[in-house]
């Protein structure tokens, strides 16, 4: 048995999507200065790194990240190696091989912006709406990719966002799949409990047997 720890640390000087408040690690009590225990101070966005998308990050009364079935979370998924393209369109996804599977990750070019990257790179691969319809008509049920959106930068409507959470799809982004053969393996998903979460950060493992 192998295990891939696909979550991107989080730390003080990683990347975060523009308009979210940075991450800050900060040291509370520690055992160099004499206290009886080390504590640190977290802050960051609910989308800060590897992290969940529920509908209720974007649609109105939709499920939150505490709410999320856990069946969804676990189970056998398919890494999908997607290779000198800047965007999963349709037409990509019909090529590729992935009938009959309800949990699908995308290994592309992104996965080497961890973990040298500091600054947001605008120009990652992202999934066309036209994928994410396919996706849904397909009985996909959790989608994850290795960068912080699974959305064009810049968008006038999400429309990747509202097609897949619409349909109940769970979105799994900011993974690090760098070191993952594309396969089959066994997900293990499981997000922070945040009542009424919009979202949160999740550690992210892959088993192959």
């Amino acid at each position: 048995m192998k295990l891939y720890d696909i979550t991107v640390p989080i730390t003080n000087d990683m990347p975060v999507y523009p308009g979210d408040p940075p991450v800050g690690v900060s040291c509370v009590q520690s055992l160099e200065a004499g206290d009886i225990a080390a504590v640190s101070h977290l802050s960051f966005s609910s989308h800060a790194g590897t992290h969940l998308d529920p509908p209720a990050h974007f649609i109105p009364g939709g499920v939150t990240l505490d709410r999320l079935p856990l069946e969804i979370l676990l189970g056998p998924c398919r890494v999908l190696e997607v290779l000198d393209v800047d965007v999963i369109d349709a037409a990509w996804l019909r090529s590729a091989s992935w009938e009959g599977v309800t949990r699908l990750l995308f290994k592309t070019r992104n996965s080497r912006f961890w973990p040298a990257e500091r600054s947001f790179r605008r120009d990652y691969v992202y999934i066309e709406s036209d994928a994410a319809r396919l996706l849904v008509e397909r009985g996909v049920r959790l989608v994850g990719i290795d960068y912080l959106s699974v959305e064009k930068f810049d968008f006038e409507q999400p429309e990747t966002h509202l097609e897949l959470l619409g349909h109940g799809v769970i979105i799994v982004e900011g993974l690090d799949l760098s070191a993952v053969p594309p396969g089959d393996y066994e997900l293990i998903c499981l997000p922070l409990k945040i009542r009424d979460g919009d979202g949160g950060p999740a550690r992210v493992i892959l088993r192959q047997s």
